[in-house]
């Protein structure tokens, strides 16, 4: 009797290296801006709204999650490539939207856009169709490492690129990431 293997094969690792990255990078763009925007938005006009700053900050995550199921259901019918591109296409166009704004108006609309980019369920629907059932746990894991780990490097890193680029830096560098990993999408 043959024993199973217990590893994963070369396409198997490379689509899960390159489908984590892509979440990284998604989420890099919630993460990196929380510890900075409360202070960042008192210059902006209407930032001096608490509720409004509020707002901004959790329009991305609101709007990603009223989009999954949709997102979702798109990837299942027009196939995940086409979603997954056309999600990051309008998570950048966010970011760049953020990054003009001299309003807390237009960044709420910039993170309203982000969030609309709500690609997760095709990236995670993607990784189930390039990975034999039984290692689809250590795709998944790898996903959620990814996650983990970008939420640690945001919060020590974003005070630092606040520094660096300035918040509107960090909004623009968060939709050139977004375009990048248009690429990676592509070698998937």
């Amino acid at each position: 009797m043959k024993s199973p293997d217990n590893r994963m094969n070369a396409t198997e690792v490379r689509a899960s290296v390159s489908l984590a990255s892509i979440f990284g990078l998604r989420m890099l763009g919630m993460f990196v801006i929380l510890p900075v925007f409360a202070i960042y938005a008192e210059q902006l006009h209407g930032g001096d709204n608490l509720t409004l700053v509020g707002v901004a900050l959790g329009a991305y995550g609101l709007t990603q999650a009223i989009l999954q199921i949709p997102f979702g259901w798109l990837s299942d019918r027009y196939g995940r490539k086409p979603v997954i591109y056309f999600g990051l296409a309008i998570f950048a166009f966010g970011s760049f939207v953020a990054a003009a704004a001299d309003d807390i108006y237009i960044v709420i609309l910039g993170r309203v856009l982000q969030g609309a980019g709500a690609i997760s369920a095709a990236v995670i629907a993607m990784v189930a169709d390039l990975t034999r059932e039984e290692h689809r746990t250590k795709a998944m894991a790898l996903i959620g490492s990814m996650i983990g780990l970008t939420f640690a490097v945001s919060l020590v890193a974003s005070p630092w690129l606040n520094h660096l680029i300035g918040v509107p830096g960090i909004f623009a560098m968060t939709g050139v990431l977004s375009r990048l990993a248009m690429v990676v999408v592509y070698g998937v």
